[in-house]
Order: C-alpha cells, then sequence, then structure tokens
C-alpha cells in the first residue's frame, strides 16, 4: 500500500525512534510487532469496503485515550463523579492532587488534557513527557505552571493520571469496567486487550491492580483488531445505544465532542474536526475521531451515518482519505 505508515513494524524501535527527545525514556509496558494495512468504512451500518487483515490485534497508542474517556463518561453516568467540574481531590485524597496549583484541577481539566498537573507517575515526570523543542531539563523541570483549564497540552503522563484516578472511584481494574459495560454489549472479540506499565501497581480495598495507560509511548494500552475498533466507532455514531441497549449515555458523548476552551480540535480525549487540526477540504466540523501514533484512527461522521476505522496509514493522509470518502457517497 503506497500509504503505509512509513516507520519500522518493529513497534519498539519506532517508538524509541519518535521519542528520542524525552529524557529518560524506556519502554516500561507490553508492545507487538504490527501488521500491514487494514481498515473497514461502514456506511449505514454495513461494511462498505474493507482492506488487511481485519482480524490481527495491534497496538491501539493513543486511540486508548477514547476509550479511556468511556470509563469517565460511564463513571458520570453511574453517579461515580458528581459533576465533570468537581475537584479531582474530592475523590483522590491520597496527596496526588495536593497542593495550591495540583489542588485545583478538575476531572474536565484531565479530560481535555488542559491540567498542566505537576509532579511523578509511576516514576516518570510530567515535564519530560514531550517536553518543549527549546531549552534543556533545567528550563522544563522550573517551567512556570499554567492555570488549570488555559493550555490543552498532550501528555501522557497526565492521561495516566486519568486512569489512575479513574481506578480510584470504580474500585476494579478498568478493562474489566470496558468489556462489561461496552466491549461485552457490542459484541467485540475477546482478544482485545488493555494493558499498563510492568511496575504500575495499585492497592484498591487490599487487592493489587494494574493502573492502566492512555496510549502506548512507553508501552501498553489497548491492542484489539480492527473489527472491534469498527463496533467501538458504530457505538459513538449511533449515540451510545447498541440495538435498543443505551450502553452509555448521548448526553455524555454530546459532552465529550464540544471543542474544549483550551483547544477547539479538541474534546474529552476526542479529536474534532474543527481548528487547528481541521482537515482543509472536509467541511462537517461535527465530525470527531480517535487518533493514535502509526495512523490508528476511528472516524467518526453521524451526519453521513459512517464510521472509518485505519491502521498503519501514514497519518498525514487522513484527512485526504475522508475527502475520497465523502465525495463517493
Amino acid at each position: 500500500m503506497d500509504n503505509e505508515y512509513s516507520g519500522p513494524r518493529d513497534l519498539r524501535i519506532a517508538i524509541l525512534q519518535s521519542f528520542e527527545r524525552e529524557p529518560f525514556h524506556q519502554i516500561l509496558g507490553p508492545t507487538k510487532k504490527r501488521g500491514g494495512p487494514a481498515g473497514m468504512i461502514i456506511k449505514d451500518g454495513f461494511i462498505a469496503a474493507q482492506w488487511g487483515d481485519l482480524e490481527r490485534v495491534d497496538m491501539a497508542f493513543s486511540v486508548t485515550k477514547s476509550y479511556l474517556s468511556s470509563i469517565a463518561g460511564l463513571a458520570l453516568d453511574q453517579n461515580l463523579i458528581n459533576d465533570i467540574k468537581d475537584k479531582v481531590d474530592k475523590y483522590v485524597w491520597d496527596g496526588t492532587f495536593s497542593g495550591q496549583h495540583n489542588g485545583q484541577i478538575q476531572w474536565d481539566h484531565l479530560l481535555n488534557q488542559s491540567s498542566d498537573w505537576s509532579g511523578e507517575l509511576f516514576g516518570i515526570k510530567d515535564w519530560a513527557d514531550r517536553p518543549p523543542h527549546q531549552g534543556n531539563i533545567d528550563d522544563w523541570k522550573n517551567r512556570p505552571l499554567n492555570t488549570p483549564g488555559s493550555v490543552m497540552e498532550y501528555n501522557d503522563v497526565r492521561v495516566n493520571l486519568l486512569a489512575y484516578s479513574l481506578l480510584h472511584i470504580w474500585r476494579e481494574p478498568l478493562p474489566k469496567v470496558l468489556k462489561r459495560h461496552i466491549m461485552d454489549p457490542i459484541g467485540t472479540s475477546t482478544t482485545w486487550r488493555w494493558f499498563g506499565y510492568d511496575h504500575a501497581w495499585v492497592n484498591v480495598d487490599g487487592s493489587k491492580m494494574q493502573s492502566v495507560t492512555g496510549g502506548g509511548h512507553s508501552g501498553g494500552g489497548v491492542f484489539v483488531s480492527t473489527l472491534d475498533q469498527a463496533r467501538f466507532g458504530l457505538l459513538f455514531a449511533r449515540d451510545g445505544n447498541w440495538r435498543g441497549q443505551q450502553l452509555i449515555s448521548q448526553k455524555w458523548i454530546d459532552m465529550a465532542t464540544q471543542p474544549s476552551p483550551a483547544e477547539q480540535s479538541y474534546g474529552y480525549m476526542w479529536w474534532l474536526n474543527q481548528g487547528s487540526r481541521k482537515w482543509p477540504k472536509v467541511e462537517n466540523e461535527e465530525i470527531f475521531y480517535a487518533a493514535g501514533f502509526g495512523g490508528n484512527f476511528v472516524v467518526i461522521d453521524q451526519k453521513n451515518d459512517l464510521v472509518v476505522v485505519t491502521r498503519w496509514l501514514e497519518p498525514s493522509k487522513i484527512g485526504e482519505l475522508m475527502e475520497l470518502v465523502i465525495q463517493s457517497l
């Protein structure tokens, strides 16, 4: 395929090459060599096109963030979180959110990546993840902190902090929550997995539970087939309803796909076809999508009742692909 992701198929090499700027970066969780390009186009609930090995399980990288967002939505639906604008330290009181700065952080700040949480989680310092292109370690460590909610910064340490915080309120491993409330009801296979770092274990109610990651750039995250990704996407195209059963509320999906105050192109761990990330020739600004390293995309176009899933597509080509798909309708 001409537009296959250009990075190595050995993802350990691809990860280390892509994040070599990060001080202290290392692979801390499971990885897996990737397959070739694969994907599906679902129109009106039917498969309109498919390519590649649809059943192969591959790393999803930051597509995992949209799965994690769903765990937060389920928590809100079930009143485990009273209000998405509650401060997190009301729920997680172990010192993780202590202090004048971290104590201001709300759930929505973690979800739209504007928390600017400062600290260390599972041995990884927040400033060491995707540091600025200017400066050095001393500059990064001593940076001025942004008021929570004011600046969006893509940062896996803080995403993993959301997973850690949700583990505290669910009081059970998040993969079990996802399996019970979403993946089993939509009929996914038994092959998908969700991993954390090898050392990221937390004592919850006297039981050791792994705190999962929201991505894979240090290993871990969701490992899943194209077919199962498509089912997940179709659930969101149907406003959370699967064959008459409301698995996750439409209210949550509407909230999660609204532009954030700090970044018009980002909601609650879903990208939006707006703002700085808008695809130039795709006019529909209601499109939202999950995106992960290496050209992993799950695109939802509710207006056209369309779901597009890609694996290992050169990332810069997703806008062009969506333009061609929409033109063909």
